[in-house]
């Protein structure tokens, strides 16, 4: 199970700023529980999201890893944890091929977890996410509750919503 982070984890940031520190981190209603479920169904968890308050300087790389320790943190209670965590740190003109919808970080976890990314999905609230997901041949959960569902395998509200889903046809 890849996951993008800001939108389907913890509450978006408005426009233009970022998650600068865990403190800021905020989990999005019922997002531990549905980690969670997916973990007890038997998916494996990573993170892979586009962090570019780092190349602009916004962000502190140490921010992001004390994020990633807050979210596995709170996830011990509830007996599950994130395998893996990436990020692309680049600009959005940098051209490289790890920021979504190119899919380099969705195929280094893979590599790094042993997934098959054809049993595999990718869950995120962007147009991104799912372009991400296509192009490293997931099946893609788009969480949004417009109508453009962006060619998604599964669209619904939130990350509680798609776990129920997921796990229910599994």
């Amino acid at each position: 199970m890849l996951l993008d982070r800001d939108g389907t984890l913890n509450v978006r940031p408005a426009p233009h700023e970022y998650v600068t520190s865990a403190d800021e981190f905020v989990w999005l209603e019922g997002a531990q529980e549905a980690l969670a479920q997916l973990a007890r169904a038997g998916f494996s968890l990573a993170v892979v999201s586009n962090q570019r308050g780092v190349a602009r300087g916004l962000v502190a790389p140490g921010a992001l890893a004390a994020i990633d320790e807050r979210i596995q943190r709170d996830l011990r209670p509830r007996g599950c944890a994130i395998g893996a965590f990436r990020y692309c740190l680049h600009e959005l003109t940098a051209g490289c091929g790890c920021r979504k919808p190119r899919p380099g970080m969705l195929l280094d976890v893979a590599g790094a977890l042993g997934l098959d990314l054809a049993r595999s999905w990718m869950v995120g609230d962007s147009l991104s996410d799912v372009g991400a997901g296509r192009a490293a041949g997931c099946r893609t959960a788009l969480i949004t509750n417009a109508d453009n569902d962006a060619g998604a395998d599964l669209v619904a509200p939130s990350l509680a919503a798609v776990a129920r889903r997921i796990v229910a046809d599994a």
